[in-house]
């Protein structure tokens, strides 16, 4: 029995993977979204990662150092420092991370709250940071940027209300700010010679509201909240007292998720139903507004605000201009668990994705959406690309594979009732003549595909659990599927009868063909990598394939000299197929590895994960 080690030392001895490129933004982090002051790039979270995306190029960077996932963002006036907040575990502390931005590298790790960190704002002149626990934890806590601790503390809401989510610091003076949330809305003011923070309490008179977004005026005489009713209050800082509320009649539908003020005194709304609206008070009617797609979480000004950025749930981020008020999509990504991945025969230039409602087509190199498909309520579970590349193939929870033109995204056509508890996996032959398919019931199907008929070849029926993948041979005269119910199979495709059948005490998730295709390997929830032959189905092998968590997704170059796999460990790995060691592996992902794809011609390795991400590798040896 070899020792455990822990992840670190694990990729201490091989070589790192290079992460060329992310799609994918967390869009449910409030206000998560943030234009830098240098006008240059945008800051977004998604998982444990912050990206730092350039707006005119390309390029890249990412801020590793959380161990969960980020539940908020905030960069200071100046642009100098990033900080960002985390969710743990029930009882454990959650970090906040004060990053050098020019730098791209952690400053320091303050941890004092408990559970998850709501909210985070910098002070104008980048002397103090202000944050807010979540609800098991409820303090607020100012800390000294300079000296990275915390000058001081105290319950964020009285003792009769709720928990406080937002913070807003003054936009003049270092020592005031203001928070507020469920029936609780207060001034603060910091006595830094004592060490103290003061609260002063907010009265709305009868008035009960829950806040869901804030905004200073620039000159701090105003503050504006946007509330789960859909309305917006405007409170003046000096009196405490309500200067107005509005909209009287037409609230915003879903509530107000994201409230921006402007430099001309206008404000810039977003409603949970999607809608971007220029208003201002005290009438509070729309002046301009926009439909969006999805909820709008942040609003982000470029500059003074001629220009400005919104993200919403669906993890759509829109660029506007202020003058004609129009909207351009320019990052798109999912916003469920990517099911899976598939390039087209021979071309590494796109690939498609799937999750949840939808499939999308990719443009490698740009990380550009070129189409989607979306089939409402539905879940698709699998995709192949048709050699030809004519079709995609889809394989869907409602019983269905369904067939798209990947150019279009026309439906070709529709088998129904295709397996009973939905279809869980399907590939494609070369010759483009059959599909097979594998259901939650555990019956393989061979399909004979015509130019206007579909029609079942054959039921082979001997899993007794879901299929989990399918791999064809080049000949096309065998394949193997891979189940929960512990077996693997290699049928016959031209007698259409069980070959051979593989025993193992896991379920499979994944199998590959070896490409001189004597051998498979297989690897499941067991963390083992097995290498089998086909033959006899004896196990040639077995490899530790990863210290915690299931192997979800693994693929194999076409020369056969190496092999990826990911999983639960949230680690990409490569490994010498001969030798049975890692030689690479790649730290990135946030939530587990669903599905892993080397692509044609051996440039990228893709690894898609549940937290909607999709990494793009440079593949590591020359092609």
């Amino acid at each position: 029995m070899e020792t455990q080690t822990s992840p670190k030392d694990e990729v201490a001895e091989v070589a790192e993977l290079e992460l060329e490129a992310v799609i994918g933004f967390n869009g449910h982090v409030p206000t998560g979204l943030k234009c830098h002051p240098d006008q240059e790039h945008l800051v977004y979270p998604l998982g444990c990662t912050i990206l730092i995306q350039a707006l005119n190029t390309l390029e890249q960077n990412f801020l590793h150092g959380h161990g969960n996932n980020v539940s908020c963002v905030t960069i200071s006036k100046s642009g100098v420092y990033i900080a960002s907040g985390q969710v743990t575990f029930m009882g454990f502390k959650a970090d906040i991370i004060l990053w050098h931005y020019k730098k791209r590298e952690l400053i320091a790790r303050l941890s004092l709250h408990k559970g998850k960190i709501e909210a985070l704002a910098f002070s104008p002149n980048d002397l103090y940071l202000v944050s807010l626990g979540g609800p098991d934890d409820g303090s607020v806590v100012v800390w000294s940027i300079a000296k990275g601790d915390a000058i001081c503390g105290s319950p964020a809401a009285g003792p009769n209300v709720g928990n406080a989510t937002t913070v807003i610091f003054s936009n003049c003076c270092d020592e005031m700010f203001v928070t507020a949330g469920n029936g609780t809305i207060r001034v603060w003011e910091l006595d830094l010679p004592n060490r103290k923070i003061w609260p002063t309490e907010c009265h709305t008179g009868q008035m009960k509201r829950i806040v869901m977004s804030i905004s200073m005026a620039d000159d701090d005489s105003f503050f504006y909240l946007g509330t789960t009713t859909g309305d917006i209050l405007k409170m003046s800082p000096r009196t405490k007292l309500l200067a107005d509320t509005g909209p009287a009649k037409d609230r915003f539908s879903l509530g107000v998720s994201a409230i921006r003020c402007l430099k001309t005194g206008g404000l810039l709304v977003g409603s949970g139903a999607g809608l971007l609206v220029f208003c201002k008070s005290p009438s509070y009617k729309p002046i301009k507004k926009i439909q969006l797609q999805g909820g709008i979480t942040s609003i982000t000004l470029r500059g003074e605000g001629h220009q400005f950025f919104v993200g919403t749930e669906e993890s759509h981020i829109y660029r506007v201009n202020f003058t004609d008020f129009k909207e351009t999509l320019i990052i798109t990504c999912h916003f469920e668990a990517v099911e899976d991945i598939v390039f087209p025969f021979g071309t590494a230039e796109l690939f498609a994705t799937c999750a949840k409602k939808d499939i999308r087509v990719w443009h490698t190199l740009s990380n550009r959406e070129l189409l989607r498909i979306t089939v409402p309520n539905m879940t698709c579970r699998g995709i192949d690309f048709m050699r030809d590349g004519k079709s995609i193939i889809s394989a869907w929870d409602d019983g269905k594979i369904r067939a798209f033109a990947p150019e279009t995204g026309r439906l070709m056509y529709v088998i129904n009732n295709a397996h009973r508890i939905g279809v869980t996996a399907i590939a494609t032959t070369s010759d483009c003549k059959r599909v097979i398919s594998g259901g939650g019931e555990g019956e393989v199907r061979v399909w004979q595909i015509g130019h206007q008929t579909q029609k079942l070849e054959e039921a082979l029926k001997e899993h007794k659990s879901s299929v989990s993948c399918i791999r064809v041979k080049k000949s096309n005269e065998e394949c193997v599927t891979a189940s929960t119910d512990g077996t693997c199979i290699i049928w016959d495709l031209v007698r259409l009868r069980r070959n051979q059948m593989i025993l193992a005490n896991t379920l499979f998730q994944c199998v590959c063909y070896h490409p001189e295709e004597f051998q498979i390997i297989t690897s499941g929830t067991d963390r083992k990598i097995a290498y089998w032959e086909v033959f006899d189905g004896s196990v040639i092998r077995e490899l530790e394939g990863s210290l915690s968590g299931a192997i979800n997704g693994m693929d194999i170059t076409v020369e056969g000299v190496h092999f990826v796999t990911g999983g639960n460990d949230h680690l990409v790995k490569v490994w010498d197929y001969n030798e049975g060691e890692v030689t690479h592996v790649g730290v990135g992902h946030s939530g587990n590895i669903t599905r892993i794809r080397i692509s044609p011609g051996n440039q990228y390795i893709v690894s898609v994960s549940a937290d909607g991400a999709i990494l793009r590798w440079k593949y590591p040896f020359p092609s």
